[in-house]
Order: C-alpha cells, then structure tokens, then sequence
C-alpha cells in the first residue's frame, strides 16, 4: 500500500469548476490545465498557465500535494519533493466538467494563447 504525504484529505471537494483567482481577476484570466490542492480543494491554474495559481496556492497556503483537475487524470505531483505519483481518489467529481473548453473559459482565452503559456 502506498504511503501517501501527509496533509491529504480525500473528503473535501473541490471549490469549482475552474481557477479561482483567473475567475475573480477583473479582466477574468485564463488557463491551460486545471489542478486541485489535496488538502483543502483549491482549484488552481498549472504552472504552464499565466497565472500559476495552483503553485502559488501551494506557497501560501503550505498545502504541499495537488492533483491534475482534467478528464482522465488522476496523478499527484508534490510541491515539496518535485515528486509526481498516482494519488488517493478525492472527493468527487474528479475533473472539471468534460465538456469545459481547454484552455478556458470560454470567452477569456486570448487568440494568441499559445504565446502566453510559460
């Protein structure tokens, strides 16, 4: 059985379908992929984003473990150790809802997106 960090709740459900600060920023901002802190259910933007607020989340918060908030993926990567690992199974849902554009919102990409990513 494998012995997951410390820290990790696997009954808190995420806080939405998209990245927190891109959706309150004023204009909203945007994101790539979608990651979810393992601790408290922060749903942040990757760090390939402009934003990087899952990373950012992490640094603030010292929640240390996010999980890929995309269809299909259920890895863990580990902010502290630079480790990526197959994870818990959180609360659900697991992925933002599939039929959500990637990158999103819809209606806060930019036309030259791929430009912008880090």
């Amino acid at each position: 059985m494998e012995k997951y960090p410390d820290g990790i709740d696997v009954t808190v459900a995420p806080s939405g379908d998209g990245c927190l600060e891109c959706a309150a920023a004023k204009p909203h901002g945007w994101w790539l992929h979608l990651r979810r802190c393992a601790t408290c259910g922060h749903v942040g933007c990757c760090d390939s984003s402009p934003g990087t607020h899952a990373r950012l989340h992490s640094r603030t918060s010292g929640h240390r473990v996010i999980q890929s908030y995309e269809p299909g993926e259920d890895w863990c990567y580990d902010f502290t150790t630079g480790r990526t690992f197959a994870g818990p199974q959180l609360a659900p849902p697991g992925s933002h809802p599939v039929e959500q554009s990637v990158p999103g919102p819809l209606g806060s990409v930019p036309a030259d997106w791929r430009a912008q990513l880090r």
